[in-house]
């Protein structure tokens, strides 16, 4: 999350400015996209299980739909803030384009935190966020979707929430759903397969042989498990993972040289990705302050937690042997931090590029929800694999063609997608 010196929302801002002025863009579309078209500040009011009221700050963003309903997650974060909602959903806007989906931008949040609720105040949370918004989302209109400690349950309770004030099954209102009740096979996976995928195209234009690679990897909640068992597939080797411990309130890097084990790591692993630090060692591994991840000796940098991670302050303790960022997280690295990282010459697969496999297999659960009929695990992974490299193509190609910057190329193509969606609507 966001702290007093950081603001996402500034961050996401000044980036688009900088494409807006390599495309030229006219001054209204310019100040029409760099915000939030709609955003809704609202009060939850919860009964606790000791029978008092808490009342919870929510959030809804929906930055543009031009190219069709908005799309984001929803975060339960106690440092949530409304600036990182709305950095989010413009994020979400050019992450839905440049993979080429027909959906907008939207995010969500409420500032809470999980680990310290009980499932029924967490299930209350849920319903009074969707009370809250019911009039303003939509399978048509704008579709939430898991983000941070969320998941498939809090779905849940919101899609019956919303379907008991519509009075009509709604499936396609949310995603991210438990496989039985409208999820779509292959989800869980998406995100961190999705990551892994971009990253195997750029090795294979950096002739670059990933089974002699090796990574470091920040987060270990859903993104960056699924991205290390696939990296691991292709025959890469990690050799660290930083994790949340609740108990120190501080992110641990474990460490082991000779490769985690992603299977056992994840037997002393919580649902919320806290490693069991005791078990750990016990395991064999070493324990380093949290952002040693950023400082080792490793081919690639995966960034898979939350943003403003790699700064000014950080950049510099990236390890010369670096080559490669792809960035799991949404906003992990600075335009302070970018300016270091060109001049350094690491490749960067920029996050709403590399992390775009989580909102494309939303799609596809829309997709499949509104036809009623639901594809094998394997088609839904073909199909992303498909869209992943298609759209890393088409960027990659752009920075070639116009030698700019990654993360560059993915906003112009995404930024000229929208742009020219606003035009034809004749919105600006």
């Amino acid at each position: 999350m966001a702290d007093g010196s950081f603001n996402p929302f500034q961050m996401a801002q000044q980036q688009f400015d900088a494409i807006a002025e390599k495309l030229q863009l006219d001054e209204a579309t310019r100040e029409f996209l760099r915000n939030p078209d709609r955003e809704y500040h609202f009060n939850i009011p919860v009964r606790m299980d000791d029978g008092s009221y808490q009342v919870f700050r929510g959030y809804r963003c929906q930055h543009n739909d031009a190219r069709g309903p908005a799309k984001g997650g929803i975060r339960f974060h106690p440092q949530e803030t409304a600036d990182t909602v709305r950095a989010l959903s413009m994020w979400m806007t050019w992450k839905t384009a440049v993979v080429d989906i027909p959906l907008g931008g939207g995010k969500g949040g409420v500032i809470c935190d999980p680990r310290n609720l009980s499932l029924r105040e967490q299930e209350g949370v849920c319903r009074g966020w969707i009370r809250q918004i019911a009039k303003n989302i939509g399978p048509l209109q704008d579709v939430p979707a898991p983000d941070v400690m969320t998941n498939g349950q809090h779905m849940l309770w919101m899609l019956d929430e919303y379907e008991k004030i519509v009075g009509y099954k709604a499936p396609g209102v949310i995603t991210g759903k438990p496989l039985g009740s409208g999820g779509s096979l292959g989800r869980r996976e998406a995100t961190g397969y999705g990551v892994i995928y971009t990253l195997r195209e750029a090795l294979k234009e950096l002739n670059i042989d990933i089974t002699k690679t090796t990574a470091s990897v920040q987060g270990f909640g859903n993104v960056a498990q699924f991205a290390i068992e696939l990296y691991q597939n292709y025959g890469g080797k990690v050799i660290a993972v930083s994790s949340w411990d609740n108990k120190e309130k501080k992110a641990i890097t474990y460490r082991r040289t000779s490769g985690i084990k992603l299977d056992e790591l994840l037997s002393v692993t919580n649902r919320f990705g806290e490693v069991d630090q005791q078990k750990a060692i016990e395991l064999g591994y070493e324990i380093l302050p949290g952002e040693a991840w950023i400082e080792q000796d490793v081919d690639i940098l995966i960034p898979a937690a939350l943003e403003n991670q790699i700064n000014a302050n950080t950049v510099n303790k990236i390890s010369r042997t670096v080559k490669v960022l792809a960035e799991g997280a949404n906003g992990p690295t600075t335009p302070e931090a970018d300016v270091v990282l060109k001049e350094r010459g690491i490749f960067v697969i920029p996050d709403f590029l590399a992390n775009a496999g989580g909102v494309t297999c939303s799609y596809f659960e829309q997709v499949q929800c509104n036809m009623n009929f639901f594809w094998p695990k394997e088609e839904v992974l073909e199909k992303l694999d498909q869209k992943m490299t298609s759209a890393y193509k088409a960027v990659s190609e752009l920075a070639r063609t116009r030698n700019v910057y990654m993360r560059d190329a993915a906003y112009l193509i995404s930024i000229s997608r929208v742009a020219e969606a606003c035009k034809l609507r004749g919105w600006v």
